[in-house]
């Protein structure tokens, strides 16, 4: 019996294959097909598994599990079976035979000559929805093998697996000499290139099909507001109304990578709104979302829905952009953009925020005038001097203000920008005049939900704090689950520390870290409201939680990066700042 002590652990690529359609294969022809196989697995896969240093762990059937030391060997591996399966001759073994593989990387165990673990388990979950003669990896093995394989990847987004406790995302294998042949006989789909569907409807109420077609033009005026975006214009999508159609036809028919369709459903005074991001290329889902709401005004509803469908979706279609720019082996500026977006909204670490400044300043360095990436740079350095991280911050919002002037003199009505810049001027004693600008960049862009917030703290500035919560609602309305959605929350915890009541702040700042454990500021914060309601053990332990994320943070920076004159606000800070000293944070 295999005891703890004697179980071996150890790290391995995992390759799992098996015939596509076997059993049908062998209730036409048992006696062929079991030949075929056993002349394919001599010739062919047993061959190709030892010239990569694989090792077959066992057989099943029509099955094969091999384990490797490196993911490149495996995925090299994969592909010379499947180019190989495809090159025979018609007259070869059996050209009805396919094998499907899957491969993942993971910790596995190792027991006498089989292995068992989740990093199996994948492997082989993986291969189930891998297409015949086709491979199918975890980003696990993508994220190894990127750059150092002639193939390209296919993001199929995240995957329910069957008996796997979380989603894993997946990617499809393509050599490229399979996508110059197709690139040879059709033009590639724009970047961001989306359709709305006309949405489904459930019922015969005739006010259902006009609120369902007024979410799919909403839709697509408020998508092409995306930077970069290219979508199909309401008067094409409507000709598919109440069709059945096929999502690669239609993308191969109107050049486009992505199809946004949902459907609209009521009952006992509710009504439910279903939407999938699908890829158009692989027909994968790669998002979906769900909306159930009491039937109210239907105009209201229609702009919540449209407001954080269009937020969401932002974040969803450039997510999914910058996995298809990390294979290119030369990005352009564009593909250089979308990374550092992305990167941005991975969260307001250090690592994530000097990743996407790379990409920007990569983007710029080709393209000096590239809107975008000027207010990519200003935003991320905006981000930085604004999370208490650096000692720089006047100098790191100068140079963000640079940027967005720079930027707004190329395009005056560039909403973020002045978003951006209201941001900015909020930070530097100039609240008033950076409210005004964010409600110019919610003049052209109704659903820069940043802005309300921005809006919200700097009335905090102003010494107005009673005012915060309403603007933060509303950002939080129009984009509940957006990537800055825990900064948020935040403001109205500093908002309620001004108005000296800590209870409430310590909640707020506490839902605050629930999104976002990383953040610094936030956990400085708490321990400030903890210790002025007497709870020091407390404070003391979120202060070391902070300095666990920031060494370097002391009182001597907090006075530093005050941002405003307001005597109401002063007045808070000076109190936060005794707070702190209480909970034990460096003085500086």
């Amino acid at each position: 019996m295999t005891t703890a002590e004697s179980v071996e652990r150890r790290l391995a690529a995992v390759l799992a294959a098996d015939v596509a359609g076997y059993s049908r294969l062998m209730g036409a022809d048992e006696v062929g097909t079991l030949s075929a196989l056993k002349v394919l697995r001599r010739d062919l896969v047993d061959p190709e598994i030892a010239a990569h240093k694989g090792r077959i762990v066992k057989t099943t059937g029509d099955g094969v599990l091999v384990e490797f030391a490196s993911s490149v060997d495996a995925v090299t591996c994969a592909i010379t079976i499947q180019r190989r399966m495809a090159d025979r001759a018609p007259g070869g073994a059996d050209p009805q035979l396919q094998y499907r593989i899957g491969i993942n990387i993971g910790d596995i165990i190792v027991d006498f000559d089989d292995i068992f673990g989740d990093g199996v388990n994948v492997a082989a979950r993986l291969e189930g929805i891998a297409e015949p003669g086709g491979i199918c990896v975890s980003s696990s093995v993508y994220e190894q093998v990127r750059g150092k394989v002639n193939v390209d990847f296919v993001d199929r987004g995240e995957q329910n697996l069957k008996n796997i406790c979380h989603p894993t995302r997946a990617y499809t294998v393509c050599p490229r000499e399979s996508h110059a042949r197709r690139a040879a006989t059709s033009v590639s789909a724009p970047r961001l290139s989306v359709v709305v569907l006309p949405f489904t409807i459930f019922g015969e109420d005739p006010a259902h099909e006009r609120f369902a077609d007024g979410l799919t033009e909403s839709l697509t005026t408020d998508l092409s507001r995306i930077n970069g975006s290219h979508v199909v214009a309401r008067n094409t999508a409507f000709s598919f109304k109440g069709e059945s159609v096929d999502v690669r036809a239609l993308g191969r028919d109107l050049n486009v990578r992505y199809a946004l369709e949902g459907s609209v459903q009521s009952g006992s005074n509710r009504l439910r709104v279903n939407v999938q991001l699908i890829d158009a290329a692989t027909g994968n889902h790669l998002w979906a979302e769900r909306f159930d709401k009491p039937v109210a005004d239907p105009f209201d509803m229609q702009d919540e829905i449209v407001a954080r469908l269009a937020n969401a979706l932002s974040t969803q279609l450039i997510a999914a952009e910058a996995r298809r720019a990390e294979a290119q082996l030369q990005p352009d500026v564009m593909d250089l953009y979308l990374q550092g977006v992305a990167g941005r909204n991975r969260g307001p670490t250090p690592e994530h925020l000097a990743s996407a400044k790379g990409f920007f300043e990569r983007a710029l360095a080709l393209e000096p005038d590239n809107v975008e990436a000027l207010v990519g740079t200003a935003y991320v350095e905006a981000i930085s001097a604004g999370s208490f991280v650096a000692d720089d911050r006047i100098e790191r919002l100068s140079l963000a203000e640079a940027a967005l002037v720079r930027a707004l003199s190329l395009v005056p009505d560039h909403a973020q920008a002045h978003m951006v810049l209201g941001f900015v001027q909020i930070s530097t004693n100039r609240a008033a005049q950076g409210i005004a600008e964010c409600q110019q960049s919610l003049s052209l862009d109704r659903n820069l939900a940043a802005a309300h917030a921005w809006i919200g703290i700097a009335k905090v500035y102003m010494g107005r704090a009673d005012e915060t919560e309403a603007h933060i609602r509303e950002a939080l309305r129009l984009s509940p689950r957006d990537a800055g959605a825990f900064r948020w929350l935040h403001f109205i915890g500093v908002a309620k520390m001004q108005l000296n009541a800590d209870s409430e702040a310590v909640a707020w700042l506490r839902r605050g870290l629930e999104l976002n454990r990383n953040y610094a500021i936030g956990h400085f914060r708490i321990a400030a409201a903890l210790a002025r309601l007497g709870h020091l053990d407390q404070a003391r332990a979120a202060v070391k939680a902070g300095l666990a994320l920031d060494a370097s943070f002391t009182i001597r920076r907090f006075r530093s990066h005050f941002a405003s004159d307001d005597r109401t606000y002063l007045s808070a800070c000076e109190s936060a700042c005794e707070a702190m000293r209480m909970a034990g944070i460096p003085e500086g």
